[in-house]
């Protein structure tokens, strides 16, 4: 079975279009215009396994933040497609990584209730063209968009270049891990029999 999902989404703000493959190899061809977050997104597509283009465009002349929310919307429509009915997948997923002095757990449930915990800390209000702000916008997005539990905690660190970076590679390991089908659960892994 296929575990893939193509959303294109338009609105006065934005225009992006996802594809995205949970079993993937970590093919990435990512284009939004901003630097950083195209590194970002390489990043989650690599350490997730996961193939992933993404084309979008926004008012970028305005600020990054309906681009990059936008994107984290589509992304997460693109998740909870891929995803389907969830049978026979593992459900939690869980990743703590290191970079450097930084390190980052992040945890997720992909039980069709949205909620998100989140407490990154940056010393500056940008890398690149990208505002340190929206690495919360954007997780939020996705979040909420594919109906997960999120948690991403952070134990240490100073650079918020590393800082982001970890979050986008910790959530990648756990989202891969909760996408993983297991043979032995034969439908899926709730006592309610649907997520």
């Amino acid at each position: 079975m296929s575990r893939t999902a193509d959303i294109k989404r338009t609105t006065g703000e934005t225009d992006i279009q996802i594809k995205f493959n949970l079993d993937g190899t970590g093919k990435a061809d990512i284009n939004t215009g901003i630097g950083f977050f195209d590194h970002m997104l390489n990043n989650f597509a690599r350490h997730g396994l996961f193939d992933l283009s993404i084309q979008a465009k926004g008012d970028l002349y305005v600020d990054c933040h309906h681009l990059v929310e936008d994107v984290g919307i589509v992304l997460g429509q693109a998740i909870k497609e891929a995803a389907g009915d969830k049978k026979s997948i593992k459900r939690y997923g869980s990743a703590i990584l290191p970079m450097d002095e930084t390190l980052i757990m992040c945890a997720l449930d992909l039980c069709g209730r949205p909620y998100f915990a989140y407490d990154l800390k940056f010393s500056t209000p940008s890398c690149g063209y990208f505002e340190t702000a929206m690495c919360r916008e954007f997780f939020y997005a996705v979040s909420y968009s594919a109906a997960m539990n999120l948690h991403i905690k952070m134990f240490s660190g100073e650079n918020d270049h590393h800082i982001i970076e970890c979050a986008f590679k910790s959530f990648a390991k756990a989202l891969d891990m909760a996408t993983l089908v297991d043979e032995r659960i034969e439908s899926v892994l709730s006592t309610k029999g649907v997520l």
